[in-house]
């Protein structure tokens, strides 16, 4: 017989609001949650019917690992075993597993499978209409691209690592993944999109590179989003042919970064140009940073390199001069038609780039989410299953940020990301809750404490 686990719960009771304000339906995070667990449900389990947790139940309970922001899968096993409760109400998980569970149940699982609940969150952020917040320049949608690690190590690795030696000699095994989001230049939210792995593939004896996986991404891209006005905003890697070529055929628009170096025949066919006197030059002062002074110029259709000659871009200088003089120059390509009314728009939207590295990246590594952190690298998948489950934790926190404001008052309520997280995670360990709603209501509004009550686990 199974020894008793008694827990002494205290239960709590938001403060009510008069009169209480509601959440949006579908735009909170218990009906994000939800809508996660229908579609997990519907991916076919690998294993054998008889198997004691579900798929959905594991993978929830990795969903809940990086919403919560546990620092490890040890520190989520503890939660398992001593405060299990609001894992079954909020999450809905009837089985949780144990760290080793978790990782032999989803490290064979296809990572395609995975693609769904990205597409159902961002759906419901479009039928909402705050997508449409994030439309900039003539309707389209900024995607800002690039890659990054999740896994390295000079000690442990699998066949789908990619490896590199170090100066010290030793071979540094790690995978990467390249990804994208919706981006604004006023919006500091973002909305992430299902990455593309930039892993060993079975059998492949080469490294996987970025510029194939971004080929790869692309093209599952424009499938799921077939009609949607996008333009990719990359940096000056992207800038060749081939790439350029390959985004047109799939009918994406581009802003992307061209450096001097790279590209040493568009600046001189530029000089060329303002020495002609067919180069378009202009001055801009924003009126709410007047001690800044901003310079353009551009030419339109011209080819991209020598080697390229039927590859015709448009081309864009900016300087950037601060009050003491200090100048940041940038400059970009586009297929973007270029204008002394547009130009300051292609401009902001090509330096809009960063909010990949910022927004989105900076904030995965340093702000919670443990992105890099080594959740576990399995024998196939396991590392980029959690790289993408943390991924669509972030996408779920992002459309949040943007859609409730219960959340955004909590947020304010806890001063910032890292309090409130914390905040939450005080609440899983201290009481006993029945949704996220309730936490969310007592960290911005207050809460009364209701009876203890003895909850029996057997």
């Amino acid at each position: 017989m199974k020894p008793r686990k008694i827990y002494r719960v205290e239960t709590v009771r938001q403060l009510a609001d008069k009169p209480k304000r509601t959440v949006r339906k579908h735009l909170n995070a218990d009906a994000l949650i939800q809508l996660m667990r229908e579609d997990f449900q519907k991916i076919p389990d690998h294993r054998a019917g008889n198997a004691k947790i579900s798929l959905a139940d594991a993978l929830m309970s990795a969903l809940a690992l990086f919403q919560l922001k546990d620092p490890s899968l040890l520190a989520f096993d503890k939660r398992r075993r001593e405060e299990p409760e609001n894992l079954h109400t909020i999450w809905g998980i009837t089985d949780i597993p144990c760290d080793s569970q978790m990782r032999d149940i989803l490290d064979p699982l296809e990572l395609s499978s995975l693609r769904a609940p990205f597409r159902s969150a961002f759906r419901q952020l479009q039928r909402g209409k705050d997508f449409e917040k994030m439309a900039f320049l003539d309707g389209h949608y900024l995607l800002s691209c690039d890659g990054t690690g999740f896994y390295s190590s000079e000690k442990v690795s699998s066949d789908y690592c990619l490896g590199k030696k170090n100066k010290n000699g030793n071979t540094l095994y790690y995978q990467q993944m390249y990804a994208a989001a919706f981006v604004h230049p006023d919006h500091k939210e973002v909305v992430p999109v299902f990455p593309e792995m930039i892993t060993r593939k079975d059998g492949a004896k080469k490294n996987d590179s970025e510029r194939n996986a971004a080929g790869r991404f692309f093209e599952e891209f424009r499938r799921e989003h077939s009609h949607l006005k996008v333009i990719v905003v990359e940096d000056g890697l992207s800038s060749n042919g081939p790439h350029i070529r390959d985004l047109q055929k799939l009918d994406l628009r581009f802003i992307l970064g061209a450096k001097p170096g790279d590209h040493q025949f568009l600046f001189e066919r530029m000089d060329e140009a303002v020495e002609l006197g067919k180069a378009t030059e202009f001055e801009y002062t924003d009126p709410d940073e007047p001690e800044q002074i901003h310079y353009f110029r551009f030419i339109n259709q011209v080819p991209l390199n020598q080697s390229n000659q039927d590859l015709l871009v448009n081309f864009l200088e900016y300087w950037q001069v601060d009050q003491h003089g200090g100048t940041t120059k940038f400059s970009w390509v586009t297929d973007l038609p270029i204008t002394m009314e547009n130009g300051v728009d292609i401009m902001r939207a090509g330096r809009a780039r960063w909010k990949i590295e910022n927004e989105t990246f900076n904030t995965l590594k340093n702000q919670g989410y443990n992105l890099g952190h080594n959740y576990g690298l399995g024998e196939k998948n396991l590392s980029a299953v959690f790289a993408i489950l943390m991924m669509l934790a972030f996408l779920l926190d992002q459309i949040q940020q943007m859609s409730c404001w219960l959340f955004r008052e909590a947020w304010v309520k806890a001063e910032s990301k890292r309090y409130l997280w914390e905040s939450i995670r005080g609440f899983f360990h201290n009481y006993r809750v029945d949704s996220m709603e309730t936490i969310l209501r007592a960290i911005a509004h207050g809460f009364e404490r209701k009876e203890l009550k003895e909850v029996c686990i057997t």
